[in-house]
């Protein structure tokens, strides 16, 4: 990966404590996964900066390798990879999502 795409992801994320990686925007997601986890995140009254990988292919396939997670959309919670959709999913509905971000 990139030094300087690298860098860029790590500072993302020291800047925000809530960051969705995500194929489209919040108000306008261009997959499905990316918009239930923004589904979730809505219906839990969570606050999220959101970054559309499909405006940048750098930053699209550097966050892949970033914590060698294959697949988008990506939940991270104070700099720690929380997973994509279906960890997102689980945790919502074992409560444990809203115990991580509190």
């Amino acid at each position: 990966m990139n030094e300087n795409i690298k860098q860029q992801i790590t500072q993302t994320l020291e800047n925000h404590n809530i960051v969705l990686y995500m194929k489209g925007t919040p108000d306008f997601p261009q997959c499905g996964f990316s918009y239930k986890v923004v589904e979730i995140l809505n219906e839990l009254n969570i606050a999220f900066h959101a970054i559309n990988v499909l405006e940048d292919n750098e930053i699209r396939e550097g966050i892949k390798q970033y914590q060698n997670w294959p697949t988008i959309p990506q939940l991270y919670i104070k700099g720690e990879l929380i997973g994509g959709c279906d960890i997102v999913c689980q945790m919502h509905e074992n409560g444990t999502l809203s115990e991580t971000i509190n």
